[in-house]
This record gives C-alpha cells, structure tokens and sequence, in this order.
C-alpha cells in the first residue's frame, strides 16, 4: 500500500481520509451514507480492515463493493454478518455495543451539540425560520455511541456559541454536563470541517482547534465560528491523503456522486456500469488486503 501523499486530491477526498483515520481496526460504527460511509469503506479497505460496520436499515456486518445511495439500498446489505431490523440495531446501540458513530447536522456550538430540527431565526420552536427534517436517528447516535465523529462544513451560520435547539447532544453546556444527564456514549470526539479538525478539551469540553487543512489560515477559521475559538498550542497540518486513500476513495465514488456532486448527472445506465464496474475492482482491492495480511 503507497504511503505517498497525494497531490491531486479535492477537498471533499480529504474529508473522506480524515474522517476514516478516526476509525481504529476492530471498531463497531454506525454508518450513514455520504461522506461518512466513505470513510468507513475507506478505512475498512485500508488500516482496519476488521471494522464492523452496520447501517441504519438494520445491517450488521457489511461490506459494500458499490455506492450506498440511501439506508434501504441493496449495497447495505453486501457481505454482510446478519440483516436484522432497524429497532434491533438501535436497542444494541443503547446498550452501548457501538464504538463510533458519524453525525452532522446543521448547526454545531462550541460544547459538540447538534441541531438537525428548527432554525429560529426571529421566530420560537412553533413558529421558526427554517423547519428541517429532524432528528432520524442522530439523537441515539450521539446519546449512545462511545464516541461521536461530526461531520460539517464550517460556516459562522453554523458554528453558533449557543444551537438554536439540540436535537443530537454533544457536551450540552460543557464539563460534566453530559454524565449528570445521564447520557451513557462518550460523546464528540472530533469535529470535522472543511477547513480544519476541532476536538474537545479533557476538562472543559470545549472544542478547539487542533489542525488546520493546507492552505488554509488561523484567520479563516475564526472568522467562521460565533465565539471566541480557541486552538492548541501546537497548532498542527491536517494530514493529506495518501495515494492509495485517494485512488480508493475514487473507487467507492466513481461518479463523484458524493465527492463531486454528481447525482445530477447520473443517469440509469451510467448508473448501471458504475456498480458493475466499482464492484470489480473493489473486490479486487480487498481480497489484496486479505491475502497481503
């Protein structure tokens, strides 16, 4: 496997990259669709190849050699341990067997907490701004999980002091605030941006920053939170993608659907040639990794 850092990678690969190294080899992860299964393929067909990874639907086990497109896909259920129901994989969830989980939503404040429901604008809960479609399944994901991986483009519209409403919760108002609630997961462990990687101090909960993404400055970064951000104190480079990561992470998404965009343009038979194309060549990738284990 090339360890040689890529040149030509686009933003969203190195999302995808730094999202899969929060993954340890043997981790159970909740996976969504996205950038986040991404990175769980990524990671599965890389550094850890023994994770276990289960999707919303109800799959446990899963190895998918084509694009999921949504949690009822057919590719969810690929080489899978067990297809069980959705009740059952969140129950297990809530008894804690799930080490990571990825999460987003559209506003983050600086305790890790979450809002997928209302923007209030100059409105209140009954009477908001903007209505989004909720919770789903963030809220057991992050009350539950061991630890949670976010997910979010980094805007000052969305990296608030305060979320308008928490839908998933992070740290809630910080410090031990999260075990007096009784929450059982370990809650955020990294923020993942588009232009750096947030984590969360030990005793305040606070997140800083701890890595910027190349090219990008101190002075962007702040001016795209609320409050007033802090960052370590050795202040580090986002990691690039290697080769092999980006190379890989092109399999998964041939058609750029979610690293280009490029849903729009796909139609029924280039569809078509790109789950029997990617299928091959993925199968190929992971048998290498089997054998070369």
């Amino acid at each position: 496997m090339s360890e040689k850092y890529a040149t030509d990678y686009t933003l969203p690969e190195l999302l995808v990259a730094t999202a899969a190294r929060e993954i340890n080899d043997g981790d159970v992860v909740f996976v969504g669709v996205g950038i986040p299964g991404l990175a769980a393929g990524l990671a599965k067909l890389t550094h850890a190849p023994n994770i276990l990874m289960s999707m919303e639907s109800g799959t446990i086990g899963s190895q998918p050699y084509r694009v999921v497109l949504g949690i009822g896909d057919n590719a969810c259920v690929e080489n899978a341990v067990c297809h069980t129901s959705l009740w059952r994989l969140f129950s297990d969830q809530q008894a804690g067997f799930f080490d990571i989980g990825m999460v987003g939503g559209a506003q983050v404040d600086k305790f890790g907490n979450l809002n997928s429901t209302v923007i209030m604008g100059e409105g209140d809960y009954e009477t908001p701004q903007t209505r989004l479609p909720g919770s789903g399944g963030a809220n057991d994901i992050a009350s539950s999980a061991n630890k949670t991986i976010i997910m979010l483009n980094m805007e000052k519209r969305r990296f608030l002091e305060k979320v308008d409403y928490i839908t998933s919760p992070g740290y809630l108002d910080g410090g031990e605030a999260r075990e007096r609630a009784g929450l059982l997961g370990g809650g955020p462990q990294a923020i993942i941006t588009d232009k750096c990687v947030l984590n969360f101090d030990k005793e305040t909960k606070e997140a800083y920053v701890s890595s910027l993404h190349p090219k990008v400055t101190w002075e962007e970064v702040r001016a795209s939170v609320s409050w007033d951000l802090k960052a370590a104190n050795k202040l580090g480079e986002t990691e690039p993608p290697t080769e092999d990561q980006v190379k890989i992470t092109r399999t998964l998404d041939p058609e750029g659907i979610y690293l280009r965009g490029g849903l729009k343009n796909l139609t029924l038979d280039k569809y078509l040639k790109m789950l029997e194309e990617s299928r091959d060549e993925l199968c190929k990738i992971s048998m290498s990794r089997l054998y070369s284990n």
